[in-house]
């Protein structure tokens, strides 16, 4: 950046000044919780890699895109959700419990398995 040049700001609409995201409030017993009161899932890993499975099955044309309405079939989509999850089976090696590394190792096998049967599909 050239002396006298400014930079530039972003501000995410998504989030108040208090930190709290547009359309959530916090409980008092530390909850966040959605303005209609619909509680947001736990945040831990297996929901982490639950919602990474969900977005390959989107991707896959299992679900509805949220904005569209519409099922639609991404298949490079999908194939780079799993490498993401493979790469954070292999990331994390060592650092999971047992049940998280078999829902990780099952999810991907799932998926992966998926993947072939729908790019042959395509052949």
């Amino acid at each position: 950046m050239n002396a006298g040049e400014k930079g530039f700001t972003i501000k995410d609409k998504r989030f108040s000044a208090n930190g709290e995201g547009e359309g959530e409030r916090k409980k008092g017993n530390g909850e966040v919780s959605r303005e209609d009161d619909t509680p947001l899932p736990e945040l831990n890993f297996a929901a982490f890699i639950l919602s990474l499975s969900s977005s390959a099955m989107l991707h896959f044309g299992d679900i509805e895109d949220p904005v569209s309405g519409k099922k639609e079939k991404n298949l490079l989509m999908a194939k780079h959700t799993i490498d993401m999850i493979d790469m954070l089976r292999e990331k994390s090696k060592g650092n999971l419990t047992g049940d998280e590394e078999r829902l990780m190792e099952n999810i991907l096998c799932e998926l992966k398995l998926r993947y072939v049967k729908e790019s042959k599909r395509g052949i």
